[in-house]
């Protein structure tokens, strides 16, 4: 596997060996003894496994507060995806800065989503899947969000407002400004 710090460099992209045959294909999608030098923190706990049946739909931007906050590794098993990951920790030299890749079933490759960081992805393709490992269980009082469009962070989804699909809930998220700090750069919480 390899493993490669982006523009954020607590971000990682993954990319798996796929060793095929007539029969398919083998991959090893995660092994914690490849990812332990580069994360502080890889003990997952649940899984989650997402369908989106139309190209342009945007799930996010979404994270979790301590004590319940969330890394993600994140993988596209069918179709594509730009996935999206912004710095929300005070004090950063990357505050409000994103990462945006590409993420789909033909290039295999995966993205580390530390704790500090919303992260969000907007389907390229119809009959999208995503599934995503993370380091703390779902908890709805702990779950935030901040707009996807927010003009402050400068994401370029490659769509429109108006072809956007989104939930009721990512329609109604605050802007990053309008959004208590959770995250301190170089300490928890």
């Amino acid at each position: 596997m390899v493993i490669e710090r982006l523009e954020i460099p607590d971000i990682l992209l993954l990319m798996p060996a796929k060793h095929g045959d007539t029969r398919g294909f083998f991959s090893e999608t995660f092994r914690a003894d490849v990812m332990a030098p580069h994360v502080a923190e890889s003990n997952f706990v649940q899984d989650n496994h997402a369908r989106s049946m139309q190209q342009g739909v945007v799930r996010g931007l979404h994270y979790q507060i301590p004590p319940r906050a969330q890394g993600k590794l994140v993988r596209c098993t069918r179709g594509a995806i730009l996935d999206v990951a912004v710095d929300i920790r005070i004090g950063s030299p990357t505050y409000g800065r994103h990462v945006a890749v590409e993420l789909s079933a033909v290039n295999w490759r995966q993205l580390w989503v530390p704790p500090g960081f919303a992260h969000g992805y907007r389907t390229l393709e119809d009959d999208c899947e995503v599934i995503y490992k993370v380091t703390d269980y779902y908890d709805p009082e702990c779950d935030r969000g901040i707009a996807w469009d927010d003009p402050a962070l400068g994401i370029d989804w490659r769509l429109s407002a108006a072809d956007a699909v989104l939930s009721d809930k990512d329609r109604k998220q605050p802007l990053l400004a309008d959004v208590p700090p959770a995250f301190h750069f170089g300490r928890e919480g």
